[in-house]
């Protein structure tokens, strides 16, 4: 009887021992990756050390402790994520070195082309799952293969009221206004959430500001104890800034803000910008960052709307199914002085996602999708006249401005009074042989994309498992020009085609605190331009070579997660090969090798994360592109104690032949730094650093950004439980930092965008 007892007496003592664990927990603030769920991409509502990737996903906390408010700022957290600027609006992510794709609740996002498009809002978003290679079997074909962010959104709450407002005001007069609440309608089994969010910013850069609108609405409706029914509709309007930057990226201007003057001319003596333009320098200034090539002139705005259902019913205790669909429409404009327009008078996409999930025993479990996307646009577009490098930028802002010549028009179709675009196809007006028009994005696009998709995930031991998937898209796409010059036939063509993916991964647990991993996948995708529609090419077709990008990923990794710790550790090794469309239409590889870790620990008062990337991109034998060769092109030699110029002009489209060059415009190596502390109960203070390797800005190397860093600090304080009072201060040391401007190292020796000097913010939020 006493050993009975002893062993009930050590039987409560483990009990309490387990409570005093799970007390342990509870001080976790929410502000690391470990405890993370993931639901769509692998399967629903995985730990992060079940996913045979590489992710980091960023909660709703974590947004708010670093400041996150654009694509941009998840380089601060997520490793190997460095961008450029997107022209200041970035509309995609960049991740190991080439763009990515968007997709919210696991559907991909109508986006701008090649990251430029419309600004992002973070009104309707709960959690920002950051994965690296290609988008899983499950979502899809797409267009980008580099990494994909997936946006949760928001939630209705079926039994609590509660509510969120803040108000934020910052340097440049930057003001952001926001509301978020959420209550039952009917207890436990209906909820709506309402979130609003508005923006007026001016900013540091010339004629430059931001004024947006986001209202966000959710539904939840839980007819049963077996089925969830999410329904949520966002409404965004924005007037934006295109920011190309400065021109003329010259080491001086790097290293010593030093620009060259004088403006370009023509070879009959016009100052107009245009191709082959010459500048003749006429000195050397130090040039205000804040003077960029915007224009007060330009006219850019866009308004979108989604809608967003997900359905989900357990049917028996083995069988479920998910029911996703998604509708977007999107409108932009842009009328720039420099002679580029981007106008999409209509883009709709529709998508219905069907998955039946079927756990055959304890360890076997399948998943069966049947997905069909609809996507079309109705765009114009014109850049074939735009000539950044002729353009001094301390002269009258008449020297940015492109009027088109009478010749230049002829090339080119009116759409209005005033303004004209390309056409969407060829054609020879005079019977030379040779086409008289130049050819952009216009274009009136119709595709369907039907997908037919299964991932199996195996169990074979507790520590032991394998997942493998395969998916098989059809495509149908036409695509007409919308605008075809009078007097002729618009060019038009259809194409039909296959594309396969397929992926497997193993997982191995060493132990219960480390997981090993392997995964493998191979893609196939299809190009990208306005929209995501398609356009002809030079010959009037639709090239079959935009559905050829094959994509492959080889990726080794180790978890460490812990259960009775606050650590979270994971390291992952990767060989990635990708495809990138160029301005023509073709294709170039890019092969990029490299190493990424993260660290996070998180235990009140403490918080603390850690990221470190290393990747060598290069050309995969592949040619390469750039609006110029070299900044020098620009210049003649009339002052080589400036420059030594080659006469060539500028642009000049340049083409370099196949190489094993190393991609221009991302940094080899990069270390981000967070950490917060609090210092009593309601006072809080952290910091952010972010610290990038010198890396060349263009194809040639002529032009380096040197070793650059960021620090950022914030303190919080609480004057009650429910309201808060925070600063921010950004780039606290006031570096002078610069980073491309453009993806793909295309503008790489024309453009280079100046980051921020030293900004504050203030935010007062309240909670009800």
């Amino acid at each position: 009887m006493v050993n009975a007892s002893d062993d009930a007496t050590a039987e409560n003592l483990n009990a309490i021992e387990h409570v005093e664990v799970v007390g342990q927990t509870l001080k976790s603030q929410g502000l690391s990756v470990k405890d993370a769920l993931i639901d769509g991409p692998f399967g629903s509502d995985k730990s992060l050390h079940e996913i045979a990737r590489s992710i980091t996903p960023i909660s709703s906390e974590l947004i708010e402790q670093l400041n996150i408010s654009s694509l941009h700022d998840v380089l601060a957290i997520s490793p190997n994520t460095y961008a450029a600027s997107g022209f200041g609006a970035p509309s995609l992510p960049t991740i190991r070195g080439q763009l990515g794709e968007l997709f919210q609740d696991g559907v991909r996002r109508q986006a701008g082309n090649n990251g430029f498009g419309v600004p992002l809002s973070f009104n309707a978003v709960e959690q920002i799952d950051v994965v690296k290679g290609a988008p899983p079997v499950l979502f899809g074909s797409s267009q980008r293969n580099g990494g994909f962010v997936n946006l949760v959104s928001k939630t209705a709450s079926t039994d609590a009221k509660s509510g969120r407002v803040s108000f934020s005001a910052g340097r440049w007069d930057q003001y952001r206004s926001s509301l978020d609440y959420t209550a039952p309608l009917v207890t436990d089994k209906v909820g709506i959430r309402v979130s609003v969010e508005h923006i007026d910013s001016g900013s540091y850069y010339d004629f430059t500001q931001t004024k947006s609108d986001s209202a966000y609405v959710a539904l939840r409706i839980l007819p049963d104890s077996k089925s969830s029914w999410d329904i949520n509709f966002e409404i965004y309007q924005v007037e934006f800034t295109d920011n190309a930057g400065i021109n003329r990226p010259t080491q001086a201007l790097i290293d010593h803000g030093l620009y060259i003057t004088g403006q370009g001319v023509q070879a009959d003596g016009n100052t107009i910008p245009a191709a082959g333009s010459i500048v003749s320098p006429t000195g050397q200034v130090f040039i205000d960052r804040n003077t960029v090539l915007t224009d007060p002139e330009n006219e850019n705005e866009a308004t979108t709307y989604l809608l967003h259902s997900i359905y989900k019913r357990q049917i028996t205790a083995n069988t479920s199914i998910k029911n996703i669909s998604y509708f977007q429409h999107l409108q932009r404009e842009e009328i720039a002085q420099n002679s580029f327009v981007e106008i999409i008078d209509g883009a709709d996409t529709a998508q219905n996602r069907t998955e039946l999930s079927q756990q055959w025993s304890n360890n076997q479990h399948t998943t069966f999708a049947f997905d069909v996307r609809y996507n079309s646009v109705l765009g114009y577009s014109q850049f074939t006249t735009e000539a950044d490098l002729p353009i001094d930028l301390t002269g009258p802002l008449s020297n940015r401005r492109i009027p088109l010549t009478t010749e230049q028009q002829a090339r080119l179709v009116e759409l209005r009074p005033g303004v004209f675009v390309s056409p969407g196809g060829q054609y020879d007006i005079n019977n030379d042989g040779i086409g008289d028009f130049n050819l952009s994005d216009t274009t009136d696009s119709k595709s369907w994309q039907t997908g037919i998709a299964v991932q199996h995930d195996s169990d074979w031991t507790d520590k032991l498992l394998t997942s493998v998937g395969y998916r098989i898209d059809f495509y149908n796409v036409e695509a007409r020009d919308p605008i075809a010059p009078e007097g002729q036939i618009a060019a038009s063509d259809k194409i039909d085609d296959i594309l396969h993916s397929g992926q497997f991964s193993l997982n191995y647990q060493v132990d219960s605190d480390v997981t090993t991993y392997i995964a493998a996948s191979y893609n196939e995708a299809t190009a990208n331009s306005m929209a995501g529609g398609n356009t002809l090419g030079g010959d009037n077709m639709i090239s079959a070579q935009n559905f050829a990008t094959q994509n492959t990923l080889l990726e080794l990794g180790v978890k460490y997660a812990p259960s009775n710790s606050f650590w979270y550790v994971d390291g992952a090794i990767f060989s990635q090969r990708r495809s990138l469309r160029n301005r023509d239409g073709s294709n170039t590889g890019i092969r990029t090798q490299g190493f990424e870790g993260q660290v996070f620990y998180d235990a009140h008062p403490y918080w603390f994360s850690a990221g470190y990337s290393y990747i060598d991109a290069r050309y995969d034998n592949s040619a390469s592109s750039q609006d110029s060769a070299q900044v020098a092109d620009a210049f003649d030699n009339s002052r080589p104690d400036i420059i030594a110029g080659t006469g060539v002009g500028a642009p000049s489209f340049t083409s370099f032949a196949p190489s094993t060059q190393q991609v221009q415009g991302i940094p080899e190596q990069s270390l981000s730094l967070n950490g917060s502390y609090a210092i009593t109960t309601n006072w809080q203070a952290g910091f952010s650093g972010l610290y990038t390797k010198s890396y060349p800005l263009d194809f040639l190397a002529t032009v380096k950004i040197r070793d650059q860093y960021t620090l950022n600090v914030n303190s919080s304080y609480a004057f009650t439980p429910a309201t808060k009072l925070r600063l921010d201060i950004n780039n606290i040391t006031n570096q002078q930092n610069w980073r491309p401007v453009f993806e793909g190292g295309y503008f790489g020796a024309t453009l280079v965008f100046p980051e921020l000097p030293i900004n504050a913010k203030l935010t007062l939020s309240h909670t009800f």
